[in-house]
């Protein structure tokens, strides 16, 4: 067996917040989105610097407060772009985990943890 990617899909409860989060906030590219019928729950399908994420608000597609592990690098930059954006409910800080490394994490509106990590060189 020889594993590709994952895609995780994490539970939104509010569109507009949930938009505004990662499309405005975290910069995230959107993809598509896709609805059965008008009065149906929306999908959403982003990119993040390489990572794709879905968003639903389907009842069965995942449980509010997940929390996903991005590996990424220039964590330290990244975090100074979206102080520099002063979005009004996160202002992420910084952690030196005691296992080496440099982390950031942000909570999305229906409360799913984002925690971006870089490794030590």
């Amino acid at each position: 067996m020889e594993c590709k990617r994952i895609v995780p899909v994490l539970r939104m409860l509010d569109v507009e917040k949930t938009r505004e989060f990662y499309l405005d906030f975290l910069g995230a590219e959107l993809l598509g989105e896709h609805r059965h019928e008008p009065s149906m729950p929306l999908y959403l399908f982003l990119s993040l610097g390489g990572c794709e994420l879905h968003l639903s608000e389907h009842f069965g597609d995942g449980i509010p407060g997940a929390n996903v592990r991005i590996e990424t690098g220039g964590v330290k930059a990244y975090q100074q772009s979206l102080l520099a954006k002063a979005y009004r409910y996160a202002r992420p800080g910084l952690v030196k985990p005691p296992w080496g490394g440099l982390e950031m994490t942000v909570q999305d509106p229906a409360g799913n943890r984002l925690t971006f990590f870089e490794r030590e060189s």
